[in-house]
């Protein structure tokens, strides 16, 4: 895939992840600069300096109103959105603790940014206001349900709403939802989070009945670490941060001038009629069609997560109907194009809470993705994005992640082996022999597509696809992907893939359906791969609490498996809660407690099954994991080297460099290149080929290996899963990919 490595003119980063944040303009970064190296007086200070500090000050003051059209009220600033709602919500919680309203509650989107939720959560508990917090639900376009509001206005102490939303781009009709409060209760306190509408739609706040709207500088090309608070004249208000009184008495501290000055500048933009930085609706939406375009015609089959005509043009929510969200930002941002899963502020969940709260399925919910540009995009800046997007269509075609629509596609052959593909903590597995023939064990039906795909364009001829038993967790997909596929073939005694042979054998225990399927090689008679599902899992066993599970069952399964297979038996599980991807029986007798007394004759049937009885029991109070428990923690130490310190290494003999990213990310970037290393000591060995390159001795326990991937999270796994296994030298490059260079 030559032809897709990023060349020099390609190399700078694409950025469509504005709503999380914004590169600082260069005119705006200058006026910082000149700030804080000239114009650095301190606001409060009587002398020359002071006084020009606070002119700037005073004038920031008075451009932010034009801008937001707030001739009246108060304009405060504030180190960021945040800050700016802490306030408003104090402000108006300790205003109403003496109020008379029998059940009150606190009304707020469900689709609201989570800092208006939690922090309305925090001050009515610190507070003491017992308020019940009420989400007031939206439609399937993420707009609010005015008959909710109209429902519990009259109990509410507050309500909070936004203009627009971070991640899908919806706004809000603020008349209505004005129309439908004030009509009812003209005292409630109202908060609208004007964030993201800040340079994407005209704002008339004094015009309205809004009591607060918290702004942040950083949203819109400015520093992080200012923005600014819109108060109501009358409304309720208290100081947040007390202290020498500046910003007459309303908020203390020396004001943050450099980000003031900042501002300043964005406001001048936004005000010159004159200035083309910031571009119209028009050009906005003209952007939004070229992005749509390119992405339909990269991905083929997208569900968009919004309605366009009820969302601002600078941002794109949607999900890929066949890929999974980190597939795609994987891609992505190996290709140096920066896009984000949902909301950067909830980074770590698994799904959008937005999109649930809109009804949006689960598949789309856990896989969005968030394309978002600035309002000072160019078309420059717009046509390099799209072409960069449609760049990434050949690796996937190669990569069997999207089916060719070219009489001739330049497809990889398939990997041949095992691989592993994982949906949440579950694992199906795919082994392809040299003559094509394939087994899919455990199949996942979200991955479905996929293996429609890599089975299609290449030719596999699927002699079996397998459960190990019916999982508790999810629905078998067995019988749907073999109508996919239009495959007829069942196991047997055994099947033929190759040189190998797959056998099946009952192991009952955490089912009384569990069966293992070992893969022998018949020219050596190793066993290579011990399918178990939910028998065995990294660090610990399945669980015996649930319908048909027994742990005398699972002591006996275990005790015959062990006389079958070898301790450099590769065991591949239903489930890997570890991220161990690769892990022998050896290290499973290792790591796993009861295991390794039953086998060796400490502790009896009768004892084993005893005492993981009671342990399945009590973790069936306190585990989310269904299927087992992890009995003990991985814990391994890996040797971390920065950028300078692996490239040194890699002079060296045997050492090797292992990109364990997935192959369709290892096509945008020369690694070897990168770290001028030779292309024989450079190595792809993805994590979902672990296992199939421990059986195949791609690695030498006597050589140093020094693992990368993007954000060098993925390769420390990969490192202490090595270790595990017996690699001593191993290293791990800090940071990865991210912080190269």
């Amino acid at each position: 895939m030559s032809e897709f490595l990023l060349h020099d003119e390609q190399a700078a980063q694409v950025y469509l992840d504005a709503n999380a944040t914004t590169p600082v303009l260069p005119c705006i970064a200058d006026v910082v600069s000149h700030t804080m190296q000239i114009c650095f007086g301190n606001p409060s200070s009587p002398h020359i300096s002071g006084i020009q500090a606070k002119y700037l000050l005073e004038q920031t003051r008075q451009n932010a109103r034009h801008v937001i059209g707030a001739p009246d009220g108060d304009i405060l600033f504030t180190s960021g959105a945040t800050e700016g709602i802490q306030t408003a919500i104090v402000s108006t919680l300790i205003h109403a603790k003496n109020h008379t309203i029998k059940n009150p509650v606190l009304l707020y989107g469900a689709t609201e940014h989570k800092a208006v939720p939690n922090t309305l959560k925090h001050w009515n508990s610190v507070l003491g206001i017992n308020a019940q917090l009420l989400a007031i639900p939206v439609d399937s376009k993420g707009i609010l349900d005015l008959a909710f509001i109209s429902e519990h206005i009259n109990n509410a102490l507050m309500i909070c709403t936004m203009a627009v939303n971070n991640e899908t781009g919806v706004y809000q009709d603020l008349n209505a939802i004005e129309y439908t409060i004030r009509s009812r209760n003209k005292s409630v306190s109202w908060m609208v989070d004007c964030v993201q509408a800040l340079g994407k739609q005209a704002l008339a706040l004094s015009s309205t009945s809004i009591d607060y709207a918290p702004f942040s500088g950083h949203k819109l090309y400015a520093p992080k670490g200012i923005g600014f608070l819109y108060i109501k004249n009358g409304s309720a208000y208290t100081p947040f941060i007390a202290g020498g009184g500046q910003e007459s008495g309303m908020r203390s501290g020396t004001e943050n001038l450099p980000g003031i000055a900042g501002l300043n500048k964005l406001f001048n933009l936004l005000l010159d009629k004159n200035d083309d930085t910031f571009k119209s609706v028009e050009v906005l939406n003209s952007y939004r069609a070229q992005l749509l375009n390119a992405l339909q015609s990269t991905f083929g089959d997208i569900t968009f997560n919004h309605d366009f005509s009820h969302s601002v043009p600078t941002t794109l929510n949607f999900a890929v109907d066949t890929l999974t969200s980190k597939e795609v930002i994987d891609l992505f941002d190996a290709a140096g194009i920066r896009v984000s899963g949902g909301s950067a502020c909830s980074t770590g969940a698994t799904r959008s809470f937005v999109l649930d709260a809109m009804g949006a399925t689960n598949w789309q919910s856990e896989n969005a993705i968030r394309l978002s540009f600035g309002p000072a995009a160019t078309e420059q800046q717009i046509s390099q994005a799209c072409k960069r997007i449609c760049s990434l269509k050949a690796v996937l075609e190669a990569n069997c992640l999207i089916v060719s629509d070219s009489a001739s596609p330049k497809q990889e052959v398939c990997a041949l082996g095992l691989t592993q593909f994982r949906h949440k903590g579950a694992c199906s597995w795919l082994y392809v022999s040299d003559d094509d023939s394939a087994v899919i064990i455990d199949p996942v039906i979200e991955l479905i597509p996929r293996f429609k795909k890599i089975v299609s364009t290449q030719q596999l001829n699927v002699k079996a696809i397998l459960d190990t038993h019916q999982h508790q967790d999810r629905p078998s997909a067995v019988a749907l992907l073999n109508e996919v596929l239009g495959t007829t073939h069942a196991m047997q005694n055994s099947i033929e893939l190759g040189t190998k042979t797959l056998t099946i054998k009952p192991t009952p225990g955490h089912s009384k359906d569990s069966v293992s399927y070992l893969l022998k090689d018949r020219t050596t008679g190793h066993i290579d791969y011990c399918f178990c599902g939910d028998l065995i899992l990294p660090a610990g066993l399945g669980n015996t609490s649930l319908e048909g599970g027994s742990a005398t069952q699972m002591a006996h399964s275990l005790i015959t498996l062990a006389e079958q297979i070898s301790d450099d038996t590769v065991i591949c599980s239903g489930h890997d809660y570890q991220q161990c991807f690769a892990i022998n029986w050896r290290t499973v007798r290792a790591q796993t407690p009861l295991l390794s007394p039953l086998l060796d004759g400490e502790i009896s049937t009768a004892q084993f099954a005893q005492l993981k009885a009671q342990h399945d029991q009590l973790h069936m109070q306190t585990s989310s994991q269904l299927c087992g428990y992890v009995q003990a923690a991985v814990q391994t130490d890996t040797k971390q080297l920065d950028f300078g310190q692996a490239k040194a290494l890699l002079t060296q003999k045997n050492v090797y460099l292992i990109d364990t990213r997935e192959p369709y990310e290892h096509g945008a970037i020369n690694v070897a290149e990168l770290f001028a290393a030779s292309l024989a000591n450079t190595l792809n060995i993805s994590l979902s080929r672990m296992a199939n390159a421990i059986v195949q001795n791609q690695l030498n326990p006597q050589h140093t290996y020094i693992l990368l991937c993007r954000s060098g999270n993925r390769s420390k796994i990969a490192a202490a899963n090595l270790q595990q296994l017996g690699f001593a030298n191993i290293y791990n490059v800090a940071g990865g990919l991210a912080l190269v260079g």
